[in-house]
């Protein structure tokens, strides 16, 4: 980054170019700036051994103080300075063609860097904005909160061309054994062995063998590992991308499916999944497994807004015809988006009940009899039933319930889980879908019973919340058939 602002400053073609670096206090701003001070006093290559040939003896810089002691650097030629700021410290009229803001972990608030944002914005041409950071711990916000949108932005869930990252970081798969694998090492520390002595990185690991709370730091701050942090909601998130696929439900006419639906309670997301029955004999290998497919519905009302706070692309999804993401008018969403679709899957397959989360479900009723769909409500074996699509309550909680084959997320959750192990399930690729799983986290008792947890999750899970509730209730159906049988079988010895 020293070596950025040296070339920003003096040799990028900018008249009366300013640089700054800025970082928690003025130490933290001090380090990229002596880093600078430094290739600035050391000879340029290609200098002889016993000559000094620098770009200060040249004159083309002039270091403002001694040593270490230095405050600025100055390129006399252009009229252009970079020096080192404390995190708030004010100057006059700032005109930055770059901030170089080091350490951003250890930010307090991004007040500076949010102010410094503005002063960029006000200058033509390539303003550029670097942030160096290691991979933030829970508990510092400022970190957290740009790793976030960066990973974000390389990931495809944010679109913004103006914003550039790299990071550099272990894979999941060498969590564990990161102390003892140097291997990996250089995926975290590309310059490891050049700039960084790899001796320094042994000494450190040496240290962090010994003792927990060092394990944690060293983790953290060389080998990009979060902590603090929960992961992805289940153990293998490699098995979950493995099942991602194509999911036609045109394709699937003629084999029994359930359905699943969790209503928003304003603007939030409404999910209806649907799950079809494994076909163990189908010429299709793709089409044999579990299919699960969501459609997602959203308000337009303050789109962009909840986009911008949620970190998702949901003006670009629900622009594109190939996602089933659909923004509807209105400040909430009209419960007939729901019930139509419901319909239009009842008349083309062979839907053996909905599942349902409580919450909203009077009114989604509502809309059912509004739009011609005839609806009954299971209230438990032995009942009377009624005439139309059956609704079966799914309870939400980490309650299991095994009495009147009750829909229970504990076990909704392991068998989603289950068949994604086994990968005996399609999950229809989405965005959408990829968020909520992304966002998702559970919550678990002293017996082992999670569920999702909507307070606890960074995000929208309304996707996740309905394909594990789909999953559960193709699992739990009274009259499977031989085919489902065998299948079920199959995959429980395979275990």
């Amino acid at each position: 980054m020293g070596g950025v602002g040296i070339c920003l400053m003096g040799y990028y073609g900018v008249p009366r170019a300013e640089v700054y670096s800025i970082g928690q206090d003025k130490a933290t701003a001090n380090v990229l700036f002596k880093d600078a001070v430094a290739m600035c006093r050391a000879n340029i290559p290609g200098a002889e051994e016993d000559e000094t040939d620098t770009l200060e003896s040249r004159g083309e810089v002039l270091i403002r103080g001694e040593g270490d002691n230095a405050w600025k650097i100055e390129h006399p030629e252009t009229g252009s300075k970079f020096q080192a700021l404390a995190n708030g410290e004010a100057i006059s009229g700032p005109r930055p063609v770059a901030v170089l803001a080091d350490e951003i972990h250890e930010f307090k608030n991004n007040h500076s860097i949010e102010t410094w944002k503005r002063a960029i914005a006000k200058m033509p041409g390539d303003a550029i904005m670097l942030l160096g950071t290691n991979t933030p711990a829970s508990t510092q916000l400022v970190g957290t909160e740009y790793s976030e949108f960066y990973q974000a932005v390389l990931s495809g869930k944010v679109k913004d061309d103006e914003a550039f990252a790299f990071i550099a970081r272990v894979d999941k798969k060498d969590h564990e054994r990161v102390f003892e694998n140097e291997d990996c090492w250089k995926k975290a520390l590309p310059a490891l062995g050049i700039t960084f002595p790899i001796e320094n990185i042994r000494g450190e690991v040496n240290t962090a063998k010994q003792l927990a709370s060092t394990a944690l730091s060293v983790k953290r701050l060389y080998f990009g590992i979060p902590t603090g942090v929960d992961e992805f909601w289940m153990d293998d998130e490699q098995a979950w991308l493995d099942v991602q696929g194509r999911v036609d439900p045109q394709k699937l006419k003629g084999r029994r499916c359930w359905l699943s639906l969790d209503l928003s309670k304003k603007n939030d997301l409404t999910a209806l999944s649907a799950a079809w029955e494994p076909d163990p004999n189908n010429e299709d290998e793709a089409l044999r497994p579990l299919q699960v497919k969501t459609w997602y519905w959203t308000t337009k009302k303050g789109l962009k807004d909840r986009a911008r706070r949620d970190l998702a692309s949901y003006v670009e999804w629900a622009e594109d015809p190939k996602i089933d993401f659909t923004a509807v008018d209105g400040s909430t969403i009209d419960k007939t988006f729901a019930a139509a679709q419901v319909a239009k899957i009842a008349a083309e397959h062979d839907v053996q009940f909905l599942a349902f989360d409580p919450a909203g479900m009077a009114d989604f009723m509502n809309a059912c009899e509004d739009i011609g769909l005839p609806v009954w409500l299971f209230e438990g074996p032995g009942k009377p039933e009624g005439v139309g699509l059956k609704l079966v309550r799914h309870n939400q909680g980490k309650r299991r319930v095994f009495e009147d084959r009750q829909l229970t997320m504990p076990t909704s959750i392991e068998k989603l889980e289950d068949v994604i192990l086994d990968h005996e399930i399609v999950i229809d690729a989405s965005p959408v879908t990829t968020m909520c799983a992304g966002n998702a986290k559970t919550d678990t008792d002293g017996q082992d019973n999670r569920c999702f947890d909507k307070k606890k999750s960074r995000g929208r899970i309304d996707g996740i919340v309905t394909i594990a509730m789909a999953t559960g209730a193709a699992f739990m159906t009274e009259d499977k058939g031989p085919d489902y049988d065998e299948w079920l079988q199959d995959a429980l010895a395979a275990r």
